[in-house]
């Protein structure tokens, strides 16, 4: 199957601003990660920008993944990017 890499980035501010969507997203990534679509997925550490690795049929499933995701939704990650990724080792 297919694996997709996501780079994206967040808000301004967005340690406290994402405060109120914090348990919903970690419960979608957790729902995700058990049907076996997400691999990882986290921010840097200066809390800027956002990595994550999917597994999927395509890339359609991975951005519907992504814009249903509470951060996307409420403007804590403010753009996004995916890329179909070759693991070569």
């Amino acid at each position: 199957m297919p694996k997709f890499i996501m780079w994206g980035s967040y808000c301004e501010n967005a340690l406290e601003k994402r405060a109120p969507y914090r348990q919903d997203h970690l419960d979608g990534l957790a729902a995700q990660k058990e049907k076996g679509i997400l691999i990882t997925l986290g921010p840097t550490k200066d809390a800027t920008k956002v990595f994550g690795i999917y597994e999927a049929e395509d890339e359609a499933i991975v951005r519907q993944v992504i814009e249903s995701d509470p951060y996307w939704q409420n403007g804590i990650w403010t753009e996004y990017e995916v890329k179909e990724w070759i693991q070569a080792f």
